[in-house]
């Protein structure tokens, strides 16, 4: 993709109703360092995360706690999920809340469009409503419930009972986009990914879609419908619409331009909201549809859907303060395949973090910067003739580089980071066959030293850039320390192996990734 290029990524906005768990925190680190990288590639990057505050189960939430809906928002946005930002290391560039008065006036604008557009009706509805999902269900997504829920049924994603509700509500006109939502798909293979997650919407749609009730009227805590403020708009035609309102839609449309359409980054049980009724609701409005809308997996923790209600859920910072971020954002991204469900464990994490992380980044880093120091007394040596072995790293440190880069562009983070960690690897066996401390014994061999010493600086310093979007804090560390010149986060990633240092290196102070005797949880 050419410097200059707009890349817009979003994250689903998350519900305030509770914390945070790391199941959110792996969407919004997967979409930081999408942001991250497309940023050091020179594209015009935005990276847009936020809170969805409206809704009967925020209503709820709120008044058993004895506060106002806005009260009770505010304290989780304040207390769990701005903070969750810092926790794992994002870099996002805006944060919406849908109770932010930039967001409601424009919901409404885009309303009162498609109601003049003839888009809306009024009607009655009758269906089975899970308020966790805040959706009504299809049979299809109900199961008998058991135990102290025998004889009702259930919800299959939260497994507690759904509400029969009977309402005269406003509705969106969503059958009459089928046709075109597939030819939509037909026309672009690459809308929804991964080939799966385009497979099953595909399929639903060509089911026939029903028209969307997109009002209600039992409950007022809600974007009020602009025609008619008996009635609030539904959660989720309001939450969609987040991913407009925050650049510029209805406000600004210079910025608009600039920055839409995004690739959205969801989990795979939201995929519908994003890859059929989000779309079908800007052909409405005559907008273009998003780039991508890319659906991931789950994570499972003991089989299960990582879930606060089956009390699977599992807080960043109980694996953060034990193996810093770096290391959160590195295990969810390089042990899960993006895009399929990935399984969590202590013992696994523990593993990698230190096979991979301490032993083999970390210890690579370590390596390197003591021998300069110790055989050159830090000075970064000028290499001599290179040899097959030589030139392997550099003709390595190029071909990681392009297919990481292409590996992002397929949203293949797991792929890129895979990519990456083959120079990593080539660079820890090189060390090991040339010996470099059996070359600093032999004065004849000091050209050699030199040369293979400047080698695994240069790869070094390539890891650092190419690494940087994944393990910030860790590779920033290193580039001070390899002397590199400019901040690390402009470097130009697609040309990592360009970048450029000083005379010397310095020591560091301390192990990029310590050694930890983690007990598990």
């Amino acid at each position: 993709m050419p410097s200059g290029s707009s890349f817009y990524v979003t994250t689903p906005i998350f519900y305030v109703n509770d914390v945070p768990h790391i199941g959110h925190a792996y969407t919004e680190v997967a979409a930081d360092v999408l942001a991250r990288w497309h940023r050091q590639r020179g594209d015009d990057t935005w990276m847009l995360t936020g809170t969805d505050e409206h809704g009967q189960k925020i209503l709820r939430t709120a008044t058993a706690n004895g506060v106002t809906p806005q009260q009770w928002a505010d304290k989780l946005v304040a207390e769990a999920w701005k903070p969750l930002l810092e926790t794992v290391d994002l870099a996002n560039d805006d944060f919406i809340r849908t109770t932010d008065e930039r967001h409601e006036v424009n919901v409404q604008k885009f309303l009162q469009r498609l109601y003049d557009d003839g888009h809306i009706y009024t009607g009655e509805y009758e269906g089975y409503y899970c308020v966790g999902c805040e959706e009504y269900k299809q049979p299809s997504d109900l199961l008998p419930g058991t135990g102290e829920y025998e004889g009702q049924l259930v919800c299959a994603i939260h497994s507690l009972p759904v509400e029969l509700l009977k309402e005269r509500n406003y509705f969106f006109r969503m059958s009459a986009f089928g046709d075109r939502l597939l030819e939509l798909y037909a026309a672009q293979p690459d809308f929804v990914q991964p080939e799966s997650a385009r497979n099953e919407v595909v399929s639903f749609v060509q089911q026939g879609l029903a028209d969307l009730s997109i009002s209600r009227s039992s409950f007022d805590w809600g974007v009020k419908v602009p025609w008619d403020e008996s009635h609030v708009v539904y959660v989720w035609f309001d939450a969609l619409l987040n991913y407009i309102t925050a650049v510029g839609y209805g406000a600004d449309e210079e910025e608009f331009a600039r920055r839409w359409p995004a690739t959205h980054i969801v989990g795979k049980d939201i995929l519908r909201f994003h890859a059929v009724i989000w779309p079908a609701m800007l052909m409405a409005a005559g907008l273009d549809v998003p780039k991508r809308v890319f659906g991931h997996g789950w994570l499972l923790v003991g089989g299960e859907k990582m879930s606060k209600s089956k009390l699977t859920g599992i807080a960043p910072s109980q694996i953060i303060d034990t193996f810093g971020s770096d290391a959160f954002r590195y295990y969810f991204l390089r042990a899960i395949a993006f895009g399929q469900d990935g399984s969590f464990s202590w013992e696994d994490l523990a593993a990698r973090y230190q096979a991979e992380l301490a032993n083999g980044f970390g210890n690579l880093a370590s390596r390197v910067v003591a021998m300069v120091a110790r055989y050159c007394d830090g000075v970064v040596p000028t290499p001599g003739e290179l040899t097959d072995a030589d030139r392997a790293i550099v003709d390595l440190e190029r071909s990681a580089t392009a297919a990481a880069d292409a590996a992002i562009d397929s949203l293949a983070i797991h792929e890129a980071i895979a990519a990456t960690w083959r120079l990593v690897d080539a660079l820890n066996g090189y060390i090991t066959e040339q010996e470099p401390w059996v070359l600093a014994k032999d004065p004849a061999q000091r050209e050699r030293l030199d040369t293979v010493l400047a080698a695994v600086v240069r790869g070094l310093g390539t890891l650092a850039v190419l690494l940087s979007p994944v393990v910030p804090k860790a590779t920033a560390k290193l580039w001070e320390a390899l002397g590199g010149e400019g901040e690390l986060a402009a470097q130009r990633i697609d040309r990592a192996w360009e970048w450029q240092g000083g005379a010397t290196v310095t020591p560091l102070d301390s192990p990029l990734f310590p050694r930890i005797e983690a007990s598990g949880e």
